[in-house]
C-alpha cells in the first residue's frame, strides 16, 4: 500500500490544499469536514459550525468556551470554518465557488469577557440582642 492510499481522496485534497507547515491546523479542520457524520452538505456545514464556534461550557462564564477546544480567537474560528467547509465540499463534490459563498451561522464567538452580574446592595444589619449565655462585652 502506498502512502496516498492510507488517506481518503477527500483527506488527500485537504493535505494538498493545506500542505504548508503553517497551514497544518487548517488541514486538520479540513479533514474534520471530510470525516463529518453529516449525510448531506447542510449537515456537514452544521458540523463545521459546531466544531469551530463553541458555546460556553460553564453557565454564565463566556471564557469557558475555550475549554471545549475551540480554535480560540475569532479569526481562528473563521479560518477553521473555511477549512472545514473545504473538507465538506470535497466530501460532497460541491464546487469551490459555492463553498466560498458559505457563511457560518455565527459570525463571531461569544465574548471572552466574563458576564458582570450587578452587585447586590449591602443590607443594613440590625442589632440583635445576644443570647443570655453570651456575654455582652468583649474580653
Amino acid at each position: 500500500m502506498i502512502p496516498q492510499q492510507w488517506v481518503s481522496p477527500c483527506g488527500n485534497k485537504c493535505t494538498n490544499k493545506y500542505s504548508a507547515l503553517t497551514k497544518i491546523p487548517w488541514r486538520v479542520f479540513c479533514k474534520k469536514g471530510c470525516n463529518s457524520d453529516g449525510e448531506s452538505w447542510e449537515e456537514c456545514l452544521e458540523d463545521c459550525n459546531q466544531i469551530c464556534y463553541k458555546d460556553p461550557v460553564l453557565k454564565d462564564q463566556q471564557w469557558s468556551a475555550y475549554i471545549d477546544r475551540s480554535p480560540g480567537a475569532v479569526s481562528y474560528s473563521e479560518e477553521c470554518f473555511r477549512a472545514c467547509v473545504s473538507g465538506c465540499s470535497y466530501k460532497f463534490d460541491v464546487k469551490p465557488e459555492e463553498a466560498d459563498k458559505v457563511c457560518p451561522n455565527r459570525q463571531t464567538k461569544p465574548s471572552t469577557e466574563p458576564v458582570q452580574k450587578p452587585k447586590p446592595k449591602p443590607q443594613l444589619v440590625h442589632p440583635i440582642d445576644p443570647p443570655d449565655d453570651i456575654p455582652g462585652t468583649s474580653a
